[in-house]
């Protein structure tokens, strides 16, 4: 069985607003441009009319400055936000190696029977100072919670506080906890090193 792709073709709005577009444009070295018999569709639907556009008495607005790396001193811009099992800067073999639990584990935080309010502060201080001892892989343990579908305030809330500062810019990846550790109740966090 082979895996074709069904492609459509471009309606002759859309091969019009193309054209606009590329109104000016020159084609790469080596490359000729299209010739509009070859971008037409075949059939014989005609393009409807152009609209003329009002003229606005708002100027238009620039395009986008391309980004500049921050300047000493400045905010940098926040990090990509990490889901379970999954973050930037990670080979394969150490996410697989943190996913089934063989990484050792250098130290565990339990949350269990806290108030958020307490769960966060513990929580800030325990990878706080997992991090100034040059710490790398720390179990945190949420517990599953007592609600019936299974979703427990701790255990949604530590991924969240993982995310957001000033413990995002410490963690590299988190993932749940195989059942030996403590399962779904659990999450392995691996932390950033020390430079």
């Amino acid at each position: 069985m082979t895996n074709r792709r069904r492609t459509r073709k471009p309606s002759p709005a859309e091969i019009e607003l193309w054209r606009t577009a590329m109104q000016g444009t020159t084609p790469l070295p080596g490359r000729e441009a299209r010739k509009d018999a070859e971008a037409e569709p075949p059939g014989p639907s005609p393009s409807p009319p152009a609209r003329k556009r009002r003229p606005s008495a708002a100027p238009r607005t620039p395009p986008p400055e391309p980004a500049r790396r921050p300047a000493a001193g400045s905010r940098p811009e926040p990090m990509a936000e990490l889901a379970h099992g999954r973050g930037a800067g990670m080979d394969r073999r150490q996410a697989d190696r943190l996913r089934r639990g063989r990484l050792p584990i250098e130290g565990r935080l339990d949350l269990h029977g806290m108030t958020q309010r307490e769960a966060h502060d513990r929580l800030n201080a325990f990878i706080a100072d997992a991090v100034a001892a040059g710490k790398r892989c720390v179990l945190v343990i949420t517990g599953k919670g007592l609600a019936r579908d299974g979703s427990g305030v701790l255990r949604e809330a530590v991924p969240r506080w993982l995310n957001a500062p000033p413990l995002r810019e410490h963690v590299l990846v988190f993932d749940y906890a195989q059942p030996r550790h403590g399962g779904l109740g659990a999450l392995y966090v691996l932390l950033k090193r020390k430079r």
